[in-house]
């Protein structure tokens, strides 16, 4: 049974860092995307973050320059490092991970992790 697990979250000041992770179980990891996404109270989940192995990771506007997403293939990991959090940074963080398959394609959610940033 597939498992993803994310850690990290927790409350800092506007301007601090934080670091989550995300750990997989049971996929071939190296053959999934995996994204961060976010849901702010009363808001929508939004796409933050993706990596895909051998290829530039990509980032919504608002956090490019801040958050940088990351992965270790050998240890089924996919981790994003948030610098300069701002209030509005605030929410439960999300992992995901995708793969699409020649008869199926795979889609995993973890439970999230919450995010708040203070003024």
């Amino acid at each position: 049974q597939v498992h993803l697990v994310e850690s990290g979250g927790g409350l800092v000041q506007a301007g601090g860092s934080l670091r989550l992770s995300c750990a997989a179980s049971a996929i071939v990891f190296s053959n999934y995307h995996m994204d961060w996404y976010r849901q702010a109270p009363g808001k929508q989940r939004e796409l933050v973050a993706t990596t895909t192995s051998g290829v530039i990771p990509t980032y919504t506007d608002s956090v490019k320059g801040r958050f940088t997403i990351s992965r270790d293939n050998a240890k089924n990991m996919v981790f994003l490092q948030m610098n300069s959090l701002k209030v509005e940074d605030t929410g439960v963080y999300y992992c995901r991970a995708r793969a699409a398959f020649r008869w199926r394609t795979e889609d995993y959610w973890g439970q999230g992790t919450q995010v708040t940033v203070s003024s």
